[in-house]
Parts: C-alpha cells; sequence; structure tokens
C-alpha cells in the first residue's frame, strides 16, 4: 500500500537518481579529444547548434528545489503519520541526496545519511532505497569500497551499475567500469547512461566513440533529465576547454545555464574558461556568483571557489588578498577532511601555496589517498607532490599509472615530460610534451595560469 500511495511522486524523479554524485573522480573530465584539429573545428561549425542546444521546455526558475523541497515534505508528512516505517525514510532520504546534487550544500548528505540508517534499522531486508542512499553518501565522502559493498547488497538494477561505473572510475579501474557501462546502457541507452558510458570511453582514450555516445545521449534527452542534461553539457563543455576549443566550451556552459541558470559546475567552469582566457575580472563576478548564493550553509564548492578567488587575485597582483582566500580554502578543506575526505583537494592547496614545509603533509594526505583513490588526476596530483620533493622515479611510476589507461590530458602530458626530462630522458620527454600539443594545440603558459580551478563533473572535488 505505501509503495502505491508514493508511487507517482517517485517515479516522477525516478530518472534523476542515476546523474553521479557532484563529487566523483575525475580526472577523465580533464582530457582531451584527440581527433584531428581540422575535423574538430569542422564538427564545431556544421553540427554544434543542432546536437547540444536543448530544445525542450526549461524549467522556471527555481522548480527544480521546489519540487524536491514538496517532495522531501511529502515523505517528512507520511514518516509523521507511520513512526515506525523504514520504506518512507529510504525515500526521503533518496530526496535528501537529490537536494544535495541540486544545491551542493554538504547538510543533506549528512541528513541522507541519519535517515538511510535509520531507514535499515526499521527494515532490515528488501531496503534498496537505504542501502543506494547509504552507498551515495560513501561515495560523496571518497569511500568507494564502501559504496560499491552497499550498492552489491542491493537488488541489481540500472542504478548499482551507475554507482560501479562511478566508483570504479574514481578507483582507477577503468576495465570494470566499462563493463558496467556496457550492461547499463545494454538495459537503458538513456542520456545518463550514455555519457557515463561516454566519459569510459575517454577514459581509455576512445574519443571519437565518446563523442558518438555524447551525441546519442542528448538526441534522446527527455523532459525528465534535467539534471542529466545540464551534467552532460558542462561535462562535454569541460571536453572542449581542454581541446583549447574555448568558444565551444563557452558555448556549452552557457547552454547549461539557459536550462539552470545557478547551475553551480557550469558557473565554475566558465570561471576558470575566463582564467585561460585572461579575463580575470569576469572570473571573479562568476565565483562571487556562487560565493554569495552559498552563504546560508557549506557546499561541496566552497574550496573551489576560494581557491579559483585566490588564483584570480593572485594573476591581479594581490598577493595578500590570494592568500586570505587559501586560507578560507585551506580552513573549509581542513573541516571537510573527517566527513569529505578532501585530502587530494588539501595536498594540492599546499602545493599551490609552494612553500617547503608543507610538502611532507601533502605526501602524506596523498599516500593516504591512494589507498581509496586512484583514478588519473589523484595519480598525477601523487607525481606532483613526489617530484616537488625531488623524488624524480617514484614521480615517474605515479605518471606512469595516471597514464596507463590511454586518458589524454595536456597537463599530464606536460608533467610527465617534465618528469622525464628531469631523469636525462630527453627523447621521452620531447614525445610527452609534443602530446600535450597534439592534444591540445593551445596549451601554452596562460592555459596552465587556469590549470586546477575546474570541476569534475564525476569527479570528487
Amino acid at each position: 500500500m505505501e509503495s502505491s500511495q508514493n508511487g507517482a511522486v517517485h517515479a516522477a524523479v525516478n530518472r534523476l537518481r542515476r546523474v553521479p554524485l557532484v563529487i566523483v573522480s575525475i580526472a577523465v573530465l580533464a582530457v582531451a579529444l584527440p581527433i584531428g584539429l581540422k575535423l574538430w573545428t569542422e564538427f564545431d561549425r556544421v553540427q554544434l547548434a543542432a546536437p547540444y542546444r536543448y530544445s525542450l521546455e526549461r524549467p522556471t526558475p527555481g522548480s527544480v528545489t521546489q519540487k524536491l523541497e514538496q517532495e522531501v515534505a511529502f515523505y517528512q508528512e507520511r514518516i509523521r503519520h507511520d513512526a515506525d516505517g523504514g520504506m518512507n525514510r529510504a525515500l526521503l532520504a533518496t530526496s535528501y541526496i537529490k537536494m544535495a546534487r541540486a544545491t551542493g550544500e554538504t547538510s543533506w548528505y549528512l541528513l541522507a545519511e541519519q535517515t538511510a540508517q535509520e531507514s535499515l534499522l526499521k527494515l532490515p531486508f528488501s531496503n534498496d532505497g537505504a542501502l543506494m542512499a547509504l552507498a551515495r553518501v560513501a561515495t560523496a565522502k571518497h569511500n568507494f569500497g564502501e559504496a560499491i559493498r552497499l550498492a552489491n547488497k542491493a537488488t541489481p538494477n540500472e542504478e548499482t551499475l551507475a554507482m560501479q561505473v562511478t566508483t570504479n572510475l574514481a578507483m582507477g579501474k577503468v576495465k570494470d567500469a566499462s563493463r558496467a557501462t556496457d550492461r547499463l546502457v545494454a538495459q537503458n541507452p538513456d542520456l545518463a547512461s550514455l555519457t557515463l558510458e561516454a566519459l569510459v570511453e575517454v577514459s581509455q582514450g576512445q574519443d571519437q566513440k565518446a563523442m558518438q555516445a555524447f551525441q546519442q545521449g542528448l538526441a534522446a534527452e527527455e523532459p525528465e533529465e534535467t539534471g542529466s542534461s545540464v551534467w552532460a553539457r558542462t561535462l562535454l563543455g569541460r571536453l572542449y576547454f581542454k581541446r583549447g576549443q574555448l568558444d565551444t566550451a563557452e558555448k556549452l556552459y552557457q547552454e547549461a545555464l539557459r536550462v539552470l541558470p545557478q547551475y553551480p559546475p557550469a558557473v565554475l567552469n566558465l570561471a576558470e574558461l575566463e582564467v585561460r582566457r585572461g579575463n580575470y575580472s569576469v572570473a571573479e563576478d562568476l565565483y562571487s556568483k556562487i560565493f554569495l548564493t552559498s552563504q546560508r550553509s557549506p557546499t561541496v564548492y566552497d574550496h573551489i571557489v576560494f581557491r579559483g578567488m585566490a588564483r584570480v587575485r593572485e594573476l591581479q597582483g594581490d598577493p595578500q588578498r590570494a592568500s586570505e582566500w587559501r586560507d578560507r580554502a585551506e580552513a573549509r578543506l581542513r573541516t571537510d577532511l573527517t566527513g569529505f575526505g578532501h585530502r587530494r583537494e588539501l595536498a594540492r592547496l599546499l602545493l599551490e601555496r609552494g612553500r617547503p614545509q608543507d610538502l611532507a603533509e601533502a605526501l602524506r594526505l596523498m599516500q593516504q589517498e591512494v589507498q581509496v583513490r586512484r583514478d588519473a588526476e589523484t595519480m598525477d596530483t601523487l607525481a606532483w607532490v613526489l617530484s616537488r620533493m625531488g623524488r624524480w622515479q617514484e614521480a615517474q611510476q605515479a605518471m606512469q599509472e595516471a597514464l596507463r589507461w590511454g586518458i589524454r590530458d595536456a597537463a599530464l602530458f606536460q608533467r610527465a615530460g617534465t618528469i622525464a626530462q628531469s631523469l636525462g630522458k630527453t627523447t621521452k620527454a620531447q614525445a610527452y610534451f609534443k602530446q600535450a600539443q597534439a592534444t591540445d594545440p593551445t596549451f601554452d603558459e596562460q592555459a596552465q595560469k587556469a590549470l586546477g580551478l575546474g570541476v569534475g563533473l564525476l569527479g570528487l572535488n
């Protein structure tokens, strides 16, 4: 009886469930597509407008969170009338997860965790909703092994397969992620599934297959997939950005914002793009936009905003304000270490500061991080720490793992080249430098000033 009463509400939001959390790994997002520059430019000019334009009816401003608030209130009211029931608590926990995705506020994850745990106490068997809510919270906390353990206890379905894809990508198990994606797309080739397929293909260097998956997914999008729609376009924009196609990237970010005007990943990635262009005041305005809207509660984006503001101030020649913003970022990251495991992000901040006394802590953080996360961006960060410490052989080993599945990223190739050069391997170093330029012909000193500022949408920032 309980399921039939809430079935209509539950079905209306079901399609959003498999959109990966806005906090999952992702050097995968920091890749570039190695098809020819001429072909890429022609594709952009001839086909960009039609396939990538959002042709469905846009939600009215604020309607997405408003509907989620109504959903939360609905299940809270049901719990008041059924204090001992477990199913409504599982559905409420799922609603909290969706609020976390929509707002980025960390408090929603904590509410989801508490509610899902209460649900399992009251309904310990056949409670997939609570198990998957806890799996998503575990992913948010970068506890990927626990996320997979919980997902494996639930009844196998599209949602558990999507969890396998994202967690395996985070752990550097690309082949396992690929197998899960194959099963997922075979069951339901919708926008969310095909976007995951694109990520897996890119992580293996199969970039034309990735583009095909993106096109198929966007062609199949439906009105109920607003979350997937903005996620896919922002992700695709970041791929174009990493290819050096900034105009196309900007169009895709703007298209995502046309659908959801306050979508934080698109705003922050647009700010990253403006830093790369040297438009520091524009970037500052974009960071301020997120900062002003997140004052009521801490969000998963705060440290990205603070680091972005610090970078902008530094590039504008204001080291004092830059230091103040980095202090804020560090304080937030240290606060989040226990709850959300931002070890990699804190290590990168310490490296950006450039103080020798921070290297030991940065290394310790990364040694802990690689126990749970081994995607390309994580291994690259470990290589960065080791390089700064002069431990070049170990840095080379970390970079080899970062690149082992075929991912193409100009920044990764640049670091691999620098490491090889430091080891006296001149020929290999030059090969890496050429790969960096082939991947992104515009990757220059100005481009490097924007490194590390974007949002990895599968990526756990």
